[in-house]
């Protein structure tokens, strides 16, 4: 056990194996439980759901976690395909000596950057199309057609390629260039680029995928600014967006950073909810802003960024790290591609077992959301809003506690709506 590049292998393939099994009793037990709830609605909300629905969400649920199982088991095996097996170091291999390198450092580590992306994209493909077209399509959400599906397929493609190109081209010149500090320019470059993305998206990358038309329900939006106004919250804009051509799902968000911030309600959105709780859905978003959960979420990435570039930099230099997960590091030319690559591959295995705090954690900001939102508005609006959209998405009312702890970023509508009766006195009459 002195050879390092073993004890690598062991620990990855019992990261692997053990990941998977954890994956999979928790799928298990999210079936089985929902399964067992699936006949009768939960007393609390035996007036507002009815079983026909409940049933649905149980269902879907049901459904998506089958598929889910099916996913995991092929991304394992894909994974040890391209590790252990020799899927990276051939494609690798194959690389180096079909004469790229007469074009320099950079170009091979693209192609084999590019290659694995490609490849990896294709073989989705089949747990896309059919969670898309027959999982989504059986429980009456997917409104997308093929055409429109493989339009979006190719403008993310072609997003991809136009953005995400040069600064990976970028991150793997300063690899090679920037001395033993590489791993800290790159942090700081790859940060600039994701808050250039957060300026960008709203108004260059969104409406490529989605038309965007400003509210013109006046009584809505003088509601709405009135709100915002209230809470201290400036916004560049309101928009409407058709979420409808692609699913019946509803939502609303924020997009953008400091002056290219817009309120972006889903056309579906508006169809199920009264003004009354389109104010307090949005009253929740605001609760986001007004305890600067987005701001913590960005420090927490920036700082999760640089120990991971740190991490990078360091395991790149060393032999083991390649080795021990079956590829041969090149002897003459760069390895910068073949690291970063590793990296990204490994680092989910290590991470799944820290998710639940940070789920966890994601639970705690949505409750102070809500607190703030009935504080802001009529809590019963959120509460009816809550039930329409858990209802309109098929959201089971009855997860297992532990799938909930392991994996949810909100909190299920139990415990969700459960806080909301104490905290607001006026729905004392309408839970009666």
């Amino acid at each position: 056990m002195n050879d390092p590049s073993l004890v690598f292998t062991l620990l990855f393939s019992a990261l692997l194996v053990l990941g998977l099994l954890t994956k999979f009793y928790l799928a298990t037990r999210q079936i089985r439980h929902v399964a067992q709830h699936r006949n009768q609605v939960p007393a609390a909300f035996a007036s507002t759901i009815t079983l026909a629905a409940h049933q649905k969400a149980a269902d879907y649920t049901i459904a998506k976690a089958r598929l889910g199982m099916l996913e995991m088991a092929f991304a394992s095996a894909l994974l040890l395909g391209w590790t252990l097996l020799g899927g990276i170091d051939l494609l690798n291999r194959a690389i180096v000596n079909s004469g790229l390198t007469a074009y320099g450092s950079l170009v091979p580590q693209l192609v084999l950057l590019a290659a694995f992306g490609l490849i990896s994209g294709l073989l989705d493909l089949p747990f896309t199309l059919y969670k898309t077209f027959r999982l989504e399509e059986r429980f009456g959400f997917n409104k997308m057609t093929f055409k429109l599906w493989l339009a979006d397929l190719v403008k993310s493609t072609g997003v991809g390629i136009v953005v995400g190109l040069p600064i990976v081209a970028l991150i793997l010149w300063l690899m090679g260039s920037a001395g033993s500090l590489w791993w800290l320019w790159t942090w700081v470059v790859w940060m600039g680029f994701n808050l250039l993305v957060l300026v960008l998206f709203p108004t260059v990358i969104a409406p490529l995928f989605n038309k965007f038309k400003p509210l013109d329900d006046e009584a809505l939006k003088a509601r709405v600014t009135a709100l915002m106004q209230r809470c201290g919250f400036a916004a560049k804009g309101l928009f409407v967006m058709d979420g409808s051509k692609r699913s019946a799902h509803a939502n609303a968000y924020f997009t953008g950073f400091g002056a290219s911030k817009r309120v972006v309600f889903y056309d579906t959105l508006l169809q199920q909810l009264n003004p009354a709780e389109v104010d307090a859905v949005l009253a929740h978003e605001l609760g986001h802003f007004k305890h600067k959960h987005v701001i913590k979420r960005i420090v927490m990435m920036f700082a999760m960024s640089l120990a991971g570039f740190a991490l990078l930099g360091w395991l790149s230099s060393q032999v083991w790290f390649y080795t021990g997960l079956g590829v041969r590091p090149n002897l003459v030319d760069a390895n910068n591609a073949l690291a970063l690559l590793l990296f990204l591959l490994v680092v989910p295995l290590f991470s799944f077992f820290v998710s639940p705090l940070m789920a966890q954690l994601s639970r705690k900001q949505e409750f102070e959301a809500d607190a703030y939102a009935i504080a802001q508005t009529d809590g019963r609006d959120l509460q009816s809003a809550l039930l329409k959209l858990y209802k309109d998405n098929a959201s089971t009312l009855t997860p297992d506690p532990v799938f909930v702890k392991f994996y949810y970023s909100h909190p299920p509508a139990s415990e969700r709506l459960g806080r909301m009766v104490p905290m607001n006195p006026s729905s004392e009459s309408a839970t009666a």
